[in-house]
Parts: C-alpha cells; sequence; structure tokens
C-alpha cells in the first residue's frame, strides 16, 4: 500500500507519534527508499537526492492535499548543532523543515549547503564597490 493511501486509513496525526517503517519510491529520484539507516523512526525524505513529498501540513497529520515532490533548497543549522534540510514544494511552494538523516548523500547535503557561496546573487568582482556603497572602506586586507 503506498504512503498517499495509507494516510486514509490512519487517524489524523497518527504519524505524528507512531514510526513509519514502510519502504516508498522517491518520486524525484524514483529509487526505492528504506526506513532502516536512516537513525530515526520517521524517515521523510530520500538519502540519495533529499526529496520528499508534500503528505503533511503539520508534521505528521498526512492532511496535505498537494502530493507534490518537495525538494532541498537549503540547509540550516538547529542550536544544538543538528543540521536540518528545507524543502519546498514543486506544486504549491509550501516550506518545511526535516532533521537530516545519519544515512543521507554527504555530498548532496554539502551542495546543497554550498549553493549560495557557489551562485551568490550578485557578482563577486563588485563585492569591494558595494561594500564601499553600504559605507565599508570597501579594501581587503592584506
Amino acid at each position: 500500500m503506498n504512503r498517499e493511501n495509507k494516510r486514509k486509513l490512519k487517524d489524523k496525526n497518527y504519524f505524528k507519534h507512531h514510526a513509519c517503517s514502510d519502504s516508498f519510491t522517491c518520486k524525484a529520484c524514483g529509487r526505492l527508499v528504506v526506513s532502516n539507516g536512516a537513525g530515526s523512526e520517521h524517515r521523510n525524505h530520500c538519502p540519495y537526492c533529499l526529496a520528499s513529498q508534500h503528505l503533511d501540513n503539520k508534521p505528521g497529520d498526512r492532511s496535505a492535499e498537494c502530493g507534490g515532490v518537495m525538494e532541498a533548497i537549503a540547509v540550516w543549522v538547529r542550536k544544538n548543532g543538528e543540521w536540518a534540510i528545507v524543502h519546498r514544494c514543486k506544486v504549491c511552494g509550501a516550506l518545511s523543515s526535516n532533521r537530516i538523516a545519519a544515512d543521507d548523500n554527504p555530498m548532496k547535503l554539502m551542495s546543497v549547503a554550498m549553493k549560495p557561496v557557489a551562485l551568490p546573487p550578485f557578482p563577486l568582482e563588485e563585492i569591494e564597490t558595494m561594500t564601499e556603497l553600504m559605507g565599508g572602506s570597501g579594501e581587503l586586507k592584506r
């Protein structure tokens, strides 16, 4: 039984407090994802491509009607130092945050983390000029 149909059989918020150990096929990359190795009882994204599926409006409620693919767009670090992935739904644009899993692809995580550095929203050649316009000296200390 797939995850979409299972949510219709369970009470709202069932998965908030109960583990979901079912395997699923990633909607983004097509690989089989199993719950073993995640380091958590709540597998909620693909460890290979980091994509998820829009199933919840609130964690565990399985009430999202969208069902779209949620792409990993960023990572952030929680107060305790734990990393989390920010997902955005490709269909409705909803944002969510999920803990990283023990078996997540480290190169994919670093790729998502470094994206703002690799693709800055301004030309790096203009950083001195922009700093000067903001009131700084704009000079690089050597």
